[in-house]
């Protein structure tokens, strides 16, 4: 079979989970991703994120990132002087070039997306970053919950009075699949007119997807309904032995077979009587607390409501819906026992995607891909006696 992006090729600067999303959706649908790993960044996350000591260990925590995987590793920095050596060809025969660096960084290094135009002018520029490349905030840097925070989507986020830190990557994702959705778009737009473009893809416009809702049911944002008053579109409840249940019975017919389910029909009439909700909450939340929490998907999946219990991480990867879905994979890794990564979010059965390969060691493709671009093996060696591969000197912060 062949894949939806097969002879596509991606050069990839990304550091971080936004650019690094869009480059593994195009990896794992065929295209050539190398992706760029400068040495300066490669400390810089051992500092923040800790480095193993066991070469074992450190191979394994290489090879565990979902989005890292079917990419091949060019270890660079580039910012070194020599570096266009290798840089320009490479992005001369690109199709796609992703970065992440706060603006004006890798014009600095002399990789600007006006430069690289001139170099390929059916280039595929996307710039991924936290306030995107122009407005009063693009100079700032910032990680998920930030973005989140001034896209008014932290205030509301955990639907309390009181924001808090989200215990997942929401923004990352969010900005990952806006960054993949304007990558094929450009790719669809190239198609008419040969030419390519700078694609700038923030996170904080990317999270502010999340008051799509919202801001479609008022004129006033600051006249919706308090944070933390309850209402009967659904609710988590503790169960007796203290897991939770998620119900969304919203909609009329299922918020009424919710109540019979759990034996009060005289609910099910009142689901708009505001006034009387801090009740029927109190004593909605005695019911449940009565049994288990899968006693109680039980009976609200044969009443067929919309009930789900509150899985744990490990129990959706182990749940049978997910690995029938093939959302979780077990990814054999040489010398060691498999990895567990997840599928991509979408199915194209027609143009399936490539069979997973962990991430190796950085540089682990060097050889091959300078051979490809014609350097001789005297060339890379003189490169690197140069330090082009190990230097992490001469590139802004």
């Amino acid at each position: 079979m062949t894949h939806a992006l097969e002879g596509l090729r991606v050069v990839d600067f990304s550091r971080f989970l936004p650019g690094a999303y869009a480059s593994w959706v195009a990896a794992d649908m065929g295209a050539d991703v190398v992706r760029i790993e400068h040495p300066r960044e490669l400390a810089k996350h051992a500092a923040m994120f800790g480095k193993q000591t066991d070469a074992d260990a450190e191979r394994r925590r290489r090879a565990r990132p979902t989005y890292a995987r079917n990419k091949r590793s060019l270890l660079l920095n580039p910012g070194h002087p020599a570096a266009k050596q290798v840089l320009h060809p490479l992005i001369a025969r690109a199709d796609i070039l992703i970065e992440d660096y706060r603006p004006g960084v890798l014009a600095g290094m002399g990789l600007s997306y006006a430069d690289m135009a001139a170099l390929n002018p059916g280039l595929i520029y996307c710039s991924v970053s936290f306030a995107g490349q122009t407005g009063p905030l693009a100079r700032r840097a910032g990680h998920d919950p930030a973005a989140l925070a001034v896209a008014g989507a932290l205030s509301r986020l955990n639907g309390l009075p009181c924001p808090s830190l989200p215990g997942l990557q929401v923004a990352d994702v969010l900005t990952g699949a806006h960054t993949t959705i304007a990558m094929l778009l450009a790719l669809q737009a190239r198609t008419r007119t040969g030419q390519g473009q700078h694609v700038d893809v923030a996170m904080s416009d990317a999270s502010m997807a999340l008051l799509l809702v919202n801001l479609g049911r008022t004129d006033d944002p600051d006249a919706l309904p308090e944070l933390g008053a309850w209402h009967p579109k659904g609710g988590v409840w503790t169960c007796a032995d203290g897991r939770y249940l998620c119900t969304t019975d919203m909609e009329p017919r299922y918020w009424a077979r919710f109540c019979a389910a759990i034996e009060r029909p005289d609910l099910a009439p009142r689901q708009h009587d505001i006034e009387g909700h801090p009740m029927m909450q109190r004593e909605i939340a005695a019911i449940i607390a009565t049994r288990t929490r899968d006693d109680w998907v039980a009976v609200l999946e044969a009443a067929d409501t919309q009930a789900q219990p509150v899985l744990s991480m490990a129990e959706a990867l182990a749940h049978p819906h997910h690995r029938a879905r093939g959302m979780v994979l077990d990814v054999p890794l040489s010398g060691s026992f498999p990895v567990v990564q997840l599928g991509l979010p979408f199915h194209l059965p027609d143009t399936p995607a490539i069979a997973p390969v962990p991430a190796g060691d950085p540089g682990a493709d060097n050889a091959a891909i300078l051979s490809e671009l014609g350097l001789s093996a005297d060339e890379a060696a003189r490169l690197a006696a140069n330090g082009l591969f190990n230097d992490a000197k001469g590139a802004q912060a």
